[in-house]
């Protein structure tokens, strides 16, 4: 699989360099920082701009594209093992993706479950997430009521992201707890709304609907952490 893009590239040259076959590079670098590449013992290529556009399907590579071994989700049954959990249901945008895995990967959630897409772009997940996802464990359960089901069943609490929850500042949170995130344009179902133990939300200081699901969702990351 390929990532591209400096910052992706860069984690995972200096956290999972074992992963890297090849650093494609269509960009000139300075003398010391070619030389530190080098000294990895990485197989590096040079590749014109236009092939690295064509590589990465006109994507903006910022001159760094390498070639990793693939991703592989964990089993459900790892589920069994987390404390913490966020669950993404139906979330399709890759950049809230993203930024959703890098918070919480920041913020100590033990696994991240992606819900409601049969594959997700895991080449873009790890782009979008700076890296962050080449070490969040990802589970990758089609079916959200599957999910709930299955983390209730190991003795979660089930807490999802409504407008008109608890608020999340006054909540009490179990120890073994999961987080459920609903689409960027109609939230959670009412039949996940049903399922939970209970819903959160986050108080507006003005008359203001709702913030986007990557902020929410760090913020009540913070909140339950």
């Amino acid at each position: 699989m390929l990532i591209y893009g400096k910052q992706p590239v860069y984690y995972a040259i200096e956290h999972h360099r074992d992963r890297i076959k090849t650093l494609y590079l269509a960009k000139e670098l300075d003398k010391k920082e070619y030389s530190h590449l080098m000294k990895m013992g990485i197989e590096i290529k040079r590749i014109p701009e236009k092939t690295a556009q064509s590589m990465v399907k006109g994507g903006n590579h910022q001159g760094f594209i390498a070639e990793i071994s693939q991703v592989v989700p964990y089993a459900s049954s790892f589920l069994k093992k987390c404390n913490f959990v966020v669950v993404l249901s139906s979330i399709t945008d890759m950049g809230n993706m993203g930024s959703l895995i890098r918070s919480a990967y920041a913020l100590g959630v033990d696994a991240l479950v992606i819900c409601g897409i049969k594959e997700p772009n895991l080449e873009a997940v790890i782009r979008t997430s700076s890296g962050a996802a080449l070490d969040m464990p990802l589970v990758v359960i089609h079916n959200i009521h599957d999910v709930m089901h299955e983390l209730k069943q190991s003795g979660f609490k089930l807490y999802g992201a409504v407008m008109d929850g608890t608020d999340v500042r006054e909540a009490g949170f179990a120890p073994k707890r999961a987080l459920i995130l609903g689409n960027e344009g109609d939230g959670l179902s009412g039949r996940v709304q049903k399922n939970l133990d209970e819903g959160v939300s986050i108080p507006m200081a003005h008359n203001f609907d709702s913030l986007n699901v990557g902020v929410a969702g760090a913020i009540l990351m913070e909140r339950m952490r």
